[in-house]
């Protein structure tokens, strides 16, 4: 039980966060259309029912892919709670160039330090582990379904993401995007 608390308050605090620094961004110069926005947020409130979801009896969403027992629970807990902290720090690092939507922004940075060495795009890669450490701890397919079409979301905005980032920062983010994965380090 203490594991499953331990997954709702780290996405509580990621939401907190979230809240609390959207706030202090800097102007919007630019952004994507609501038909944009929608094409990835749709799909990521689909994936997010699923692992949300109390009870989904629908055979075979609702058979479990791991055993019910405490390690994945445990397993999950920690995932989760690394994601979180992995998102966080790289918000906090983007500071007034964050927008919950694709935007450019006045006097819009490239950022390339701390996680954005690791992955250029950090907080999907967070939210991704966490939302992977939260579908290990429900152990239902409708979890990895949920996963599955958040990433599918997440990678949508991605695309659009790049394709503006390219444009406003030419060569230089070309280079940073040949040397630096997408979202999973050494791969993607």
């Amino acid at each position: 039980m203490i594991y499953g608390w331990l997954i709702l308050a780290s996405w509580l605090v990621l939401i907190a966060v979230w809240f609390a620094m959207a706030r202090r961004v800097k102007t919007v110069a630019e952004h994507e259309s609501a038909f944009s926005t929608l094409s990835h947020y749709g799909p990521l409130a689909v994936g997010i029912y699923l692992l949300a979801a109390p009870r989904l009896p629908l055979f075979p969403l609702d058979v479990r892919f791991v055993p019910l027992a405490l390690w994945p629970v445990q397993l999950g807990a920690a995932l989760t709670v690394a994601g979180v902290a992995f998102a966080i720090w790289a918000r906090a690092l983007l500071a007034g160039n964050w927008s919950s939507s694709v935007t450019l922004k006045r006097d819009h940075e490239l950022i390339v330090e701390g996680p954005y060495r690791i992955v250029r795009h950090p907080i999907y890669t967070g939210i991704l582990i966490a939302l992977i450490g939260t579908a290990l701890a429900v152990g239902e397919w409708r979890a990895v379904l949920g996963v599955a079409i958040a990433a599918g979301a997440y990678w949508r905005k991605l695309r659009i993401e790049e394709s503006v980032m390219r444009r406003q920062f030419g060569a230089a983010y070309a280079e940073y995007a040949a040397r630096v994965p997408a979202l999973v380090p050494f791969v993607i």
